[in-house]
């Protein structure tokens, strides 16, 4: 499914890249879990073990939060980034040469830029992340299949953008074509946005405050994310893709 890139580089090449700059970038989006995250999840399972005083707790977890914390989160987020550097990998030879006649690291910074708007901005926008104590157990699977069904809605309306933008761009000009397009995706994106059922589940009386810096949080570490992946990845196609002259012999002086 996959093209070869330009300059007789299998796709093989940019998708252990793609997995090596997701490897930075999971470390880079760990590191800032850790330190903005942690604490706001601290936060809410303290106020949900409060509001549970009394009450049957059941059986306490298997793993302690401490582990959870460090090891568990740094290998869920590493195996998560790595996994996603290969597709985004894959996307980078469908799109290379395709988009514009940018070089490998203009492309990258753009095709990362696209997926860092439509698989995280706009879903988060419609369903944001929320702390542990916020969200009915029960219906854990109703707002999941929500989640997924607006990154894929948001994908497909990026690809239908695209599609319509180079379609007009031959008559109306490259800068035309691109409003157009954008256009078109707000738009439709709103019309999801108000189509698409909501989701308030918050507790009584939970903090706002602590919501709120929860999602700042999460958005953090995506944009981590997919900015060291992007610069990574962009660094790393760009030296297997544009050949480095050879240096030049010193010229032996003659006698």
């Amino acid at each position: 499914m996959t093209s070869t890139p330009p300059g007789g580089v299998s796709p093989r090449t940019l998708l252990v890249r793609g997995m090596l700059a997701g490897l930075l970038a999971g470390l880079a989006a760990f590191l800032v879990a850790y330190l903005l995250g942690e604490s706001k999840v601290d936060a809410a399972i303290a106020i949900e073990e409060a509001a549970a005083a009394g009450h049957d707790h059941g059986e306490e977890a298997p793993v302690g939060r401490a582990l959870q914390a460090t090891a568990g989160l740094g290998t869920g987020v590493v195996l998560y980034a790595v996994a996603l550097g290969g597709i985004a990998a894959l996307v980078f030879c469908f799109a290379l040469g395709r988009i514009g006649r940018f070089g490998p690291r203009a492309t990258a910074a753009l095709f990362t830029g696209g997926l860092y708007v439509t698989v995280t901005l706009v879903p988060f926008f419609k369903y944001p992340a929320n702390p542990p104590a916020v969200g009915d157990p029960e219906t854990a699977a109703r707002r999941t299949a929500l989640y997924l069904l607006m990154i894929a809605l948001s994908v497909l309306l990026a690809a239908g953008a695209l599609i319509l933008g180079r379609r007009i761009a031959p008559r109306a000009g490259n800068w035309n074509a691109s409003v157009v397009a954008g256009a078109a995706f707000a738009s439709v994106i709103g019309i999801s946005y108000a189509v698409l059922p909501g989701i308030d589940e918050v507790p009584a009386g939970f903090p706002a405050a602590l919501i709120w810096d929860f999602r700042l949080a999460s958005l953090a570490i995506q944009t981590a994310l997919w900015t060291t992946f992007g610069l990574a990845f962009g660094f790393l196609a760009e030296r297997a893709l544009v050949p480095t002259s050879a240096p030049k012999e010193a010229v032996q002086p003659t006698s």
